[in-house]
This record gives C-alpha cells, structure tokens and sequence, in this order.
C-alpha cells in the first residue's frame, strides 16, 4: 500500500492548484483517498469508532481547508463520519441482542424471561445513546449493563470468559473496519453512477415538442437530455453561453453531435427567449441545507426570468453535491473571483494603470465571481439519483445522509 501521508499531501496539492475539475471527480477522489486512509489506520480493541471518526476527522480538515469553495470535499468527509457512527451503532447493537440471548439460553430454566428482555430493552437503548456522542464523565456514568452485570450461572471458568472477551474485541474491531470500508465502497460506486440514475428520470420530465433552457456546461444535464432524445423523446434545446467562460459552446457542440435541435443564444437574451421556453434544467456546484443553490454564475438571472413568466425551474444534482450547511454559515464560502483576463486583456486597459507611484493602480476594478445563489424561492423541483425533491424535503435527505454531531453551526452575532 502507497504512503497516505504522501497520498494526502498530493491530493493537497491538487486542490489548492485547482486542477480537478467537477464534483464528482473531487467527491470520488476524496472518497478514495479517505478510504485509504482508514484503511491504513490500527484500530484499537476499545473506543474503535472514535479512533476512525478521529482519523478521518484529522484529514477532513486539511482538505477542506485546501479548497474552501469545494463543498463536495467536506460533503464526502461529513459522510464518511456518519457512516462510522452508523456502523458502530449497528455492531454495538447486534453485540447487545447477542448477548441477552446468551444469557436467556443459559437461564431459561429459571423463568426469569421478563427480567431479561427487560435487561435488553436497557442494553440496546444504552448504546444508541453513547455510540452516537463521544465519551464524556455523563457516558462513564450512566447504568450501562455490560457482561459484567449479566448474571452467571457458573463462577468457574473466568481465564477463559477473559480470552473469549479479547477474542470478541478483536473480531468487532476488524469487523467495523471492514464493514466501513464496504460502504465507503458503495458511496463510491453511488459518485460514479450518479450521471445515469438521474438520467433515468429524464423520459419522466421531458416530453414531445418541448423547449428546454439551460446555462453553461453540465455533464449531468448532457447525459439528461440525450437520455431523454434516446427515449423517442423530440424536443428542442437553447443554450445561453455561459460568458465569461463561454461553456455553453461545449455544451451545444455536444448537443448537436448527439442529434439533439439545439439553439447557442447570449446570456442577455435569456429574458427575451423564456417566454418560448417550457422548462429550465440546470446543473449545480451544491445545494445548501435550506434548499438554496450555488450555481454557476448567470443562472439566478435565469431563474428570476424563469419566476417572471412561470416557467419550471427544475436543478439536477448528484447526492454527494448535498451540503448540510446554510449560507449564512460564517465557514462556507459562497464565492470566490477568478482571473481578470477572462473578461479583459491587459493590454486593454494598460493605458489605465498609474505606475509613476512605483505602485500599480487603477480607478478601474474588474470583478470576475465564479458562481451566483438561488435561493429555494426560485427552485421548483431537484432530480437527485434519489428521484425528485421540492426545496423543502432537502433538509430530509441531509438528514438521512449527515449525523448532527459532525455539522459544526455558528451563527453571525446580530
């Protein structure tokens, strides 16, 4: 097995260069590389779970400080944490009900069935308290029943009850290991697949003689509409170039080479074409925890137009594009500039320039943001690979997908 020190030191480097592109190449990429990571990590015979959440918890933080505005990375490492607590929970829970049974085996001729179904009502409701926090003075405190407590029917024996206690310690460590690797496996395999389970939905929304609107260059809004053109479906397509990047001129090339009418227009005749458009579908950087979306940058003038003449605002997304933080989270940057040579050459606007202070400066600024927010007010409908949301379940499905304790909130003093 390679180096993880050298493994996470190059993909450091990777996202603070910006040379991965997209966010299910980041996301898989983060995936693999925290998979790495647990797998080279010694898991401990007790507190195995905080070991991994500490592990993973320890490299999370260099890459989300890597590339801040990537919020697919501190997705992928939010998720990889809950799935630890998760499958800690399980084990400890199946360890639990294994033991009562054990111990109803060794007693059932005493009729004391009650008393211990009682005692393993008492031992399962324990763990999902503690698993699920970690370890305080409350925890060491609480009346947690442990084998110890279970009553014996034989005091003899006690070298051997002490190696089968090791035994049992060192099978559930390598068990949680490998049962978190296997769904990290799957996380993955979800990444990679996300483009052609949200493609299946497309025959469902897209139907004959319509005209779609979309911004820029999405793969996930390709792989969308050639699906539905490959279902029979005949439809027609405008493009808004996407300025200053321009890539809605990849997207219409791939558009046309696939078969599909497609109609390349500025960005400023957007308004003028949504009143012959049916529908919007759009990709997306993230969707935030209150169903708001970063986008690329023009697209919350398209969804204002979208509202002006009721047309369906419809975003697609991949599950690990999700982020269980708001906007108005001090740590989520919801923006960031790029070069101003994608707008102006210098030599445009060189004459502008004062450099007789031996200090260059202008009274001209240019201002190039990457990405723009729409706020779930705009948004009629998400298509995940998880079937179709309103703005209003997304806070469900980061529910499902995010633990609490891994979400650290602050709010801006008033």
């Amino acid at each position: 097995m390679p180096d993880v020190h050298s493994l996470v030191n190059d993909f450091l480097i990777k996202l603070k260069k910006r040379k991965i592109e997209g966010s299910q190449a980041t996301a898989k990429q983060t995936a693999e590389l925290i998979r790495s990571v647990i797998s080279a990590q010694r898991v401990p015979y007790t507190n195995q779970a905080r070991a991994l959440i500490d592990a993973v918890n320890a490299v999370g933080e260099r890459l989300i400080a890597a590339n801040p505005i990537e919020l697919a990375v501190g997705n992928i490492v939010r998720r990889v944490l809950h799935i630890i607590r998760e499958e800690d929970l399980s084990l400890t829970t199946a360890a639990m009900a294994g033991l009562n049974m054990t111990t109803v085996s060794d007693d059932e001729d005493d009729g004391d069935h009650d008393n211990h179904s009682t005692l393993s009502a008492a031992v399962v409701a324990a763990a999902a308290r503690s698993t699920l926090r970690p370890p305080s003075l409350q925890t060491l405190l609480e009346d947690i029943p442990d084998v110890a407590a279970v009553p014996h029917t034989s005091s003899s024996g006690g070298d051997s009850e002490e190696k089968t206690k090791s035994a049992d310690k060192s099978s559930r460590s390598r068990k949680l290991k490998h049962d978190v690797i296997e769904a990290v496996n799957e996380l993955i395999q979800d990444i990679g697949t996300c483009h052609e389970q949200i493609a299946e939905q497309a025959v469902e929304h897209i139907h004959h003689n319509e005209v779609i609107l979309t911004l820029g260059s999405s793969r996930t809004v390709l792989e969308f509409l050639c699906a539905a053109k490959e279902k029979k479906r005949s439809f027609r397509v405008f493009v808004a170039e996407g300025a200053p990047r321009y890539q809605g001129h990849l997207l219409a090339k791939e558009l046309v080479a696939r078969g599909l009418q497609t109609t390349l227009i500025t960005d400023s005749a957007v308004f003028a074409m949504i009143s012959r458009v049916n529908m919007v579908i759009v990709g997306a950087h993230a969707v935030m925890a209150n169903g708001g979306v970063i986008a690329p940058v023009g697209l919350n003038m398209v969804a204002l137009a979208a509202q002006r003449h009721a047309v369906p605002f419809v975003v697609l997304a991949g599950s690990h594009k999700l982020c269980p933080l708001y906007p108005h989270n001090p740590e989520v940057l919801l923006n960031e500039l790029r070069s101003p040579s994608e707008l102006l050459d210098f030599g445009e606007f060189s004459d502008c320039m004062d450099f007789g202070s031996g200090t260059a400066s202008s009274l001209l600024q240019v201002v190039n943001p990457t990405f723009d927010y729409v706020p779930p007010k705009l948004v009629n409908l998400f298509i995940t690979d998880t079937g179709g949301h309103n703005p209003s379940y997304m806070y469900r499905l980061i529910a499902d997908y995010y633990s609490a304790d891994d979400l650290v909130v602050q709010r801006r003093p008033v």
